[in-house]
């Protein structure tokens, strides 16, 4: 059983909390079917007499299928009896199952906050945090002048919230009046629970500010490591820190049971006694080096997971379904900006599709040159539609299992490369994708033969995805 972290009540998730403010939803009526019916169970608890009916009823699905008949025996393979499980191939199989509420100790999950009641505290967070040898500093560029940001016009509401986060922000220490010439704006964004966050536009400040030069983890890469894992837990660091800082705290820990991206740690186990150690460990980190974590944005011992854009389950590897969603509502686009934003958005998610270089092309290809003008046309409009299509039917990307075989598939046009990278696993014959390669041809690529635009698919995959 599962605690909500917003109200701390069983039984649900803080998504569907229902203390939380309420949202517009989007529902489907039925219109009615063709013929009554009524629930077996039903008739027999209401003692309803029945009559056979010879011969039986032929019923039929919305979609002139028989209901329930052809699923399973078309997806044979989604039975694992070694394993004991039921592998989903897509999202609607996703929706459809029903979790297991298996104990996951809701009580050891309270007892964790308890005993780090000052990694959760609000106020603590509140304050500034003493010095460490992690402490930051802004070195500006030589001879750079201040920046002078924009005042941005706010509402009565959010001028309101002004008021009192400069007042907090005062009695904390965070922040002290200044006569200083840098300046930056201040404005509020929208929250999902309809509350402000506020922001500052730190651009100007951001133009003149030698860059620290520490890399961040590549994230496909760190969820490779995720191989029969069953349990994850997702803390979430109220201020953004530093990669370094975490990568320090964490050092001999990750990879082996803890994944860091800035302010987001990812923890991971293969059981739930394991898992339960692992997070107090983090926690116990946490709380020495003074820093603490939003309990509502916090997920714990859930066996599936949403974390950096990806959900993560046993199985492996699929899109955010809310990401999914956005995509296949996206209009197509009218300017060159909105044609970037679209591509961008999608790129991210670009090992999920097959050939996602070939089936993008010619949508990236309305960018050479850096046009003013987006030239529109019926092949990329047909291009956009098939991409947006190929994200609702994208795979479950298995994780890949490093004493197992791989086979990888190429394949070469005359625009572009494309491969995928699989295993076989308990079920015989049944190969499942671990990910997908996909760019266009450089130009004096595409002027190569056949064979040679094959081996130059071989090479580029192998790097790609060598071990």
């Amino acid at each position: 059983m599962r605690l909500c972290c917003y109200c701390g009540a069983s039984g649900h998730l803080i998504h569907r909390c229902p203390e939380r403010p309420l949202s517009a939803q989007v529902a489907l009526i039925d219109s009615g079917a063709a013929v009554n019916l009524i629930d077996g169970a039903l008739v027999e608890e209401l003692g309803i007499p029945t009559i056979p009916c010879i011969p039986s009823l032929r019923i039929m699905a919305i979609d002139s299928q028989p209901i329930g008949g052809g699923y399973l025996t078309r997806q044979t393979e989604l039975l694992e009896f070694q394993e004991c499980l039921l592998e989903p191939v897509s999202r609607p199989c996703m929706a459809s199952l029903v979790e297991d509420s298996a104990s996951l100790a809701p009580g050891r999950i309270l007892h964790i906050c308890e005993d780090f009641q000052e990694v959760f505290s609000e106020e603590r967070a509140a304050c500034l945090p003493s010095h460490q040898a992690w402490d930051c500093t802004i070195d500006l560029l030589p001879n750079a002048s201040p920046p002078r940001g924009r005042v941005y016009p706010l509402s009565l509401p959010e001028a309101k919230a002004m008021e009192e986060y400069i007042e907090e922000a005062l009695a904390v220490g965070q922040a002290q009046p200044s006569t200083s010439l840098a300046a930056a704006g201040f404005f509020f964004v929208g929250e999902k629970d309809r509350g402000l966050r506020p922001c500052i536009d730190y651009r100007g400040l951001n133009a003149i500010t030698i860059r620290y030069p520490y890399p961040f983890p590549l994230v496909p890469v760190a969820l490779e490591q995720l191989r029969g894992v069953k349990f994850f837990t997702n803390l979430t660091n109220t201020p953004a820190v530093f990669q370094s800082l975490i990568n320090g705290m964490f050092q001999d820990i990750l990879g082996k049971w803890v994944i860091a991206y800035i302010d987001d740690i990812l923890v991971y186990s293969t059981s739930l006694e394991e898992h339960v150690h692992h997070v107090r460990e983090v926690l116990s980190r946490l709380q020495r080096h003074h820093l603490f974590i939003k309990s509502e944005k916090c997920e714990f011992h859930q066996t599936t997971m949403t974390f950096l854009g990806y959900v993560i389950t046993r199985q492996g590897v699929e899109m955010d379904v809310t990401k999914v969603q956005a995509v296949t509502k996206w209009p197509s686009p009218t300017t060159v900006k909105e044609l970037q934003r679209f591509l961008g958005f999608a790129n991210f998610y670009r090992h999920f599709i097959r050939n996602y270089g070939s089936v993008a092309g010619p949508l990236t290809s309305l960018l050479k040159g850096k046009p003013r003008r987006l030239a529109w046309t019926d092949q990329a409009q047909a291009a956009f539609q098939q991409l947006k299509d190929c994200f609702t039917t994208a795979s479950i990307l298995r994780h890949p299992d490093p004493d197992l075989p791989f086979m990888v598939e190429v394949d070469a046009s005359s625009s572009g490369i494309g491969a995928v990278l699989s295993q076989q696993h308990s079920v015989p014959g049944k190969l499942h994708p671990c990910a997908f390669y996909s760019r266009k041809l450089m130009a004096t690529e595409a002027n190569y033969n056949v064979g040679n635009r094959e081996l130059l698919s071989i090479k580029t995959v192998l790097e790609e995805w060598r071990h």
